[in-house]
C-alpha cells in the first residue's frame, strides 16, 4: 500500500483511507454489524486512516454516531490499532438534521471533549475544523483547537480551506485530505458508463471509480483520498486506486472529459 505523510513529523498514512459519513447519515446500513464489517474490510485492505466527524449522524440527537462506530470497529479489529490514524472534526451542528456551522471557541471546546469520549481515547490523532464559520474570526476557531492541543487532547490540527490549497500543501509537505473525491452520489453513479473512464479502467484492471481516485491522487504529492462507502465492495474497490499510476495521457484525457451531475 502506497503511503504519504500527513505532515512534517506526523508520519505516513495510506494514500486512500475510508470516510465514515455514509455509514451514519440517512441511508446508512440497517445494522451496526454491517457497518463494522465495512470498516474492517477497509482496514484489512490496507487503509491506515479513518475519517469521521461528530456530525456524521442523523441529527443533533444522534451526535457522535460515526465516532462511536469507528471506535468500536478498531476495538474489535484484529490488526494493530497504533498503525491507524483517526481523523475527526468539529465546527458544525445538526439541528433537525440540517448542516450548520458553529466555529465558536466554546462550541469547539465542548465538541472536542465529546469526541474524545466517543472515540474512547485521551488524545485525538487529527482534529479538524470542519468548515470555517463566517460569523466567527478564523483565528478564534483555530485558537480553540490550539488550546486543546496544548492541553494534550489533540495531536495534530487540520483546517478546511479553499483556493490553491493543494499546491500549498504540496509545497509545505502537508497532507491534503480529499473528501468526497468522486463528487458525490449522482456523479458517482454515472462513472461506470463514462466513455473516457471505461478504457482507462480496462487497461489498469480497476473500476472507473478507482480511476477517478487515482486521478485525484495525481493532483498533488501530498493528496490523501478519503472516499466514503456503505458496502465492503465499495470500500475495498476504492483501495485498489492506491497503487495505480496513471499515465500522462490518461490524466490529460480525464482533465479534458466532461462530467455532469444531472
Amino acid at each position: 500500500m502506497r503511503t504519504r505523510p500527513l505532515g512534517p513529523g506526523a508520519g505516513d498514512v495510506s494514500v486512500v483511507g475510508l470516510g465514515g459519513m455514509h455509514l451514519s447519515i440517512a441511508g446508512r446500513p440497517d445494522d451496526e454489524a454491517t457497518a463494522l464489517h465495512v470498516i474492517h474490510a477497509a482496514l484489512d485492505a490496507g487503509a491506515t486512516i479513518l475519517d469521521t466527524a461528530d456530525v456524521y449522524c442523523l441529527d443533533d440527537t444522534d451526535i457522535g454516531h460515526n465516532e462511536h462506530l469507528m471506535a468500536k470497529a478498531l476495538h474489535t479489529w484484529g490488526g494493530r490499532r497504533e498503525q491507524v490514524v483517526i481523523a475527526t472534526k468539529g465546527g458544525m451542528i445538526r439541528p433537525g438534521g440540517r448542516w450548520e456551522r458553529n466555529g465558536r471557541p466554546e462550541h469547539l471546546r465542548r465538541a472536542c471533549d465529546r469526541s474524545l469520549k466517543a472515540l474512547g481515547t485521551d488524545r485525538i490523532d487529527l482534529y479538524q475544523l470542519h468548515a470555517p464559520d463566517p460569523e466567527v474570526p478564523f483565528a478564534e476557531s483555530v485558537g480553540a483547537l490550539a488550546e486543546r492541543q496544548r492541553a494534550g487532547k489533540i495531536r495534530w490540527i487540520g483546517v478546511s480551506l479553499s483556493s490553491g490549497v493543494v499546491a500549498e500543501c504540496t509545497r509545505r509537505g502537508v497532507g491534503f485530505l480529499a473528501y468526497s473525491p468522486v463528487g458525490g452520489g449522482r456523479l458517482n453513479r454515472k462513472l461506470p458508463d463514462h466513455p473516457v473512464l471505461q478504457p482507462i479502467a480496462r487497461r489498469h484492471g480497476i473500476s472507473p471509480h478507482a480511476v477517478v481516485l487515482a486521478w485525484v491522487l495525481a493532483q498533488g504529492g501530498t493528496v490523501i483520498a478519503i472516499p466514503s462507502a456503505r458496502t465492503t465492495a465499495h470500500a475495498t474497490d476504492s483501495l485498489t486506486a492506491a497503487d495505480v499510476q496513471l499515465s500522462a495521457a490518461d490524466l490529460a484525457a480525464i482533465d479534458a472529459a466532461e462530467f455532469s451531475r444531472s
